[in-house]
């Protein structure tokens, strides 16, 4: 969870998360996500600024930090096989996270997947 930067998991959970989080945060586990976990309980503003990147609220499932990286490349005109070695992966994987992109935008090709996530302020 950490990675994403998910909280909203965690506080949803209620008070039972909270002691478990702080019998963490006093037994020396967890470092500075267990801390901002523990602050979000207190500060609700926390969860606001928290979202990961690749999160929109047009958005159902949120998008990758790869996905995201693959948007920037497709935004900024490369093709998949440029995008391929930038990015030193197989062309066929830009392809999937392509796909992907264009699933999770609701979207059909490449200019409405950029003026979509243009949109939603992801680029």
């Amino acid at each position: 969870a950490e990675p994403q930067g998910y909280l909203r998991l965690f506080v949803d959970a209620g008070e039972p998360m909270r002691a478990l989080l702080r019998h963490a945060a006093a037994a020396g586990l967890g470092g500075a996500y267990t801390r901002r976990l523990l602050v979000a309980f207190d500060e609700p503003s926390a969860l606001a600024v928290a979202a990961p990147q690749g999160t929109a609220p047009g958005l159902a499932e949120p998008l990758t930090a790869r996905e995201v990286e693959v948007l920037r490349l497709v935004a900024a005109g490369m093709t998949n096989q440029q995008i391929a070695d930038h990015l030193v992966i197989s062309l066929p994987t830009v392809k999937r996270h392509i796909a992907n992109l264009y699933g999770k935008l609701d979207v059909g090709h490449r200019t409405e997947a950029v003026a979509r996530a243009n949109a939603l302020s992801l680029l």
